[in-house]
């Protein structure tokens, strides 16, 4: 498996699947590097996606892997290398959120992330805010 930060030329790719961002700034965030995409053989595996919360928190907005891949391993790969470039960067400590009721949960648990708070909005699910420690 490859992963690297994914360029402008991709936006189509990420757009067919990605439909939780508006197109200005799926840009944006490309232009900013703040996309890593995992490939096999040129073919998409998944992308992680990610942003900072209060402007200093590195936060995954994004974690997503084509059916076909998943439960194999690649999501925790894109995150630890996600975890690993933050480190590098001086991170102390990483953020994610995930709908309470979804499998996604325990998937971040097993990677160390802890419940730390939440948030509901109206007619979703009570958000998870979680934390790991870098």
């Amino acid at each position: 498996m490859l992963i690297r930060i994914a360029e402008l030329k991709d936006i189509d790719l990420i757009k067919q699947y990605d439909k939780h961002i508006a197109e200005a700034e799926l840009t944006n965030v490309l232009m900013l590097g703040r996309i890593f995409i995992a490939e096999e053989n040129n073919d998409l595996i998944g992308w992680l996606r990610y942003n900072y919360f209060w402007d200093n928190t590195p936060f995954m907005n994004m974690l997503y892997i084509l059916n076909k891949y998943r439960k194999k391993g690649y999501g925790k790969a894109l995150t630890e290398y996600w975890e690993e470039k933050m480190r590098c960067s001086g991170f102390n400590s990483v953020l994610t959120s995930t709908p309470s009721n979804e499998s996604s949960q325990s998937f971040y648990e097993k990677l160390g992330y802890k419940a730390i708070g939440g948030f509901l909005m109206s007619n979703e699910s009570y958000e998870l805010i979680l934390s790991k420690e870098l």
